[in-house]
């Protein structure tokens, strides 16, 4: 039997949503590959502020609806750390490839025109680059935020494809090959933003430091993260560097 968090589908006030993926900032469930360059506790903190700069970066945008999405066990207390500042809606299933698929599911299900799916760890990227994405959506099936790492930051569509994220290596090297290969499958129009990088590893901490030095108000929490965190930061670099 499917719980009432699964099946709610949410009015619509504008035919744009983004929905940013998350999960509830818990020691060991968020940004694990940072564990082995920061303790614990910086990893938690930074994703806390991540969230919470994405979801300001979503607010900011004009005539876009915005959500979570998260797995159900976490929409308890996503709900308390968010403050009720926007809904939260538990997927179906279990991993992020379960929650894309819930994404366009649920969304589209409600009628709004262009949905896009927004990682919780890009609060630095440009506001124009998400309005790109939702202008592409005006003339494509498909929109692909890229990363340089192989992966991508976002994803937009017009309805629901569930075999789009089937075994697409998500949190890999391949995940952005394996979707573009699966839409040329379903024969999907595919429009592409602007490469960029998300936060996984020490090496995108580092590059994101300056630049918040230099513009604290593209992600003013995560900018406060690296005046907490920076000495601890500048170790692990350190260490990086020696070998």
């Amino acid at each position: 039997m499917e719980s009432h968090n699964q099946t709610l589908v949410l009015p619509a006030k504008h035919s744009r949503t983004l929905v940013i993926m998350a999960k509830a900032p818990r020691p060991g469930a968020v940004k694990t590959r940072l564990n082995q360059s920061l303790p614990p506790a910086a990893v938690v903190a930074l994703y806390r502020c991540l969230l919470q700069d994405t979801v300001a970066l979503a607010r900011s945008l004009n005539d876009v609806d915005v959500a979570v999405m998260c797995p159900e066990s976490d929409k308890e207390e996503l709900t308390h750390f968010l403050d009720n500042a926007v809904p939260v809606v538990a997927q179906n299933g279990e991993g992020l490839a379960a929650g894309l698929v819930s994404v366009f599911a649920h969304f589209t299900a409600a009628g709004i025109q262009h949905v896009i799916a927004f990682n919780s760890d890009s609060p630095h990227l440009a506001p124009s680059i998400l309005e790109s994405a939702f202008q592409s959506l005006s003339e494509s099936d498909l929109v692909i935020g890229p990363t340089h790492d192989g992966g991508y930051y976002l994803v937009g569509a017009k309805a629901a494809y569930p075999t789009l994220f089937e075994n697409d290596g998500l949190g890999t090297s391949s995940a952005l090959e394996r979707l573009v290969a699966r839409a040329k499958a379903l024969k999907l129009s595919r429009s592409v933003t602007e490469t960029f990088y998300d936060i996984d590893v020490a090496e995108d901490l580092i590059r994101l430091a300056p630049e918040l030095a230099l513009a604290p108000a593209r992600a003013p929490r995560t900018a406060q993260w690296f005046a907490e965190w920076g000495q601890v930061l500048g170790q692990a670099s350190d260490r990086m560097g020696e070998k």
